[in-house]
């Protein structure tokens, strides 16, 4: 069974709700705690900042057993709840601020060189995501699953959808992260590579053009880590409750499994225009669940309901082998319930304000 790991990124904010610059106080706090060192009997992860002073990252160690991956998940944001309330701040997992205020730059020479660069899209990037990291055997094989799962990532957008406000106002997106960070020059969906030669002359061509100033830079919806032996699905935005992070790296694992067995066997990729992917992005991103989703392998609007059991029975197969399927089918049930994180934040907005949706988001986050 292919390992599979998530990353998730959390908003740090005030008894106001706004944002509040206290990664690198609430990462010393933590260190001084653990010194500083990851330990690997302990569920949960590192802790650390990212790129802007109001944002703290946790990532799990890789899991087999998706019950495993839950503790760890849940470990990691009690981690940093922990630190954070240690520098007198609060954790939200919410993928962009309910309350206008201002963000800074985490210190280090390459953040600051990003910010130089990229002016303005920097200056504005406090976005939230989630990303999940799941094995492949070598590079051949991680091309050929990135070309294969391209089609579906945006209903893994769909399902995570929890930033429906900017600066204090209702956007009208169910994400609208992932219009902001559309604002990369390498952000969102990519072609078919067609083979790892393929891969690496687009990364260099991006590279020379200093549209990405390294390889963390590549911002696809899914990539080849450049840091661990796994494809890198970074489409979703940060969930609201920790067991929808866990569907959707159970849904990402069950793709790539599907995807390497297809190639495998000589499944040629769907054939899909870019500007097709790109607009199936948009649209997971402007209705989430509440509205059409653009559905593979034609590229035609259909309800998202109907999307996403085509996504489940998809990957049926994998997931019944895995023994993964009842659990999926469990929080799949569980999040028509209650509703997307961007629902549940517009209900706590009617009740009580930006306030509400802070308030909401740090005890769901805490749960």
């Amino acid at each position: 069974m292919r390992t599979v790991g998530v990353e998730e990124e959390f908003l740090l904010v005030g008894p106001d709700g706004a944002p509040v610059g206290a990664a690198g106080a609430a990462v010393r706090a933590y260190e001084l705690r653990t010194g500083g060192e990851d330990d690997e009997s302990e569920p949960g992860g590192g802790l650390e900042g990212e790129l802007k002073e109001e944002q703290l990252e946790t990532g799990t160690h890789p899991c087999e057993d998706l019950g495993a991956l839950a503790d760890e998940v849940r470990a990691g944001r009690r981690r940093a709840t922990a630190a954070a309330r240690a520098v007198g701040v609060r954790l939200a997992a919410v993928a962009t601020s309910p309350v206008a205020g201002d963000s800074s730059l985490a210190h280090g020479a390459r953040y600051h060189r990003m910010a130089q660069e990229y002016a303005l899209t920097a200056r504005e990037q406090l976005t939230s995501g989630c990303h999940v990291h799941v094995a492949v055997a070598d590079d051949d094989e991680g091309v050929a699953v990135i070309d294969r799962i391209a089609p579906w990532l945006p209903v893994l957008l769909a399902l995570s959808t929890n930033s429906p406000y900017w600066r204090g106002e209702d956007s009208g997106y169910s994400s609208f992260r992932s219009q902001v960070w559309s604002r990369w020059p390498t952000a969102g969906p990519t072609a078919p590579f067609g083979s790892v030669a393929g891969y690496r002359q687009v990364v260099e061509g991006l590279l020379a053009t200093g549209a990405a100033l390294d390889h963390g830079m590549l911002y696809f919806d899914a990539r080849l880590s450049h840091r661990y032996p796994t494809v890198e699905i970074r489409v979703a935005d940060v969930c609201l409750r920790a067991d929808d992070a866990v569907l959707v790296a159970a849904l990402a694992r069950g793709l790539v499994e599907t995807a390497a067995r297809d190639a495998a066997a000589g499944v040629p990729p769907v054939t899909a225009r870019i500007e097709q992917l790109r607009a199936a992005t948009w649209r997971s991103g402007r209705s989430g669940l509440t509205g059409d989703l653009v559905a593979p392998p034609r590229f035609v609007p259909a309800p998202a309901r109907d999307v996403v059991r085509a996504l489940l029975e998809h990957v049926r197969p994998v997931l019944t082998e895995d023994g993964d399927v009842q659990r999926v089918e469990g929080l799949l049930d569980s999040l028509w319930v209650r509703g997307s994180g961007a629902a549940q934040q517009r209900a706590w907005f009617r009740a009580g304000g930006p306030q509400g949706v802070v308030d909401g988001a740090v005890a769901a986050t805490a749960d």
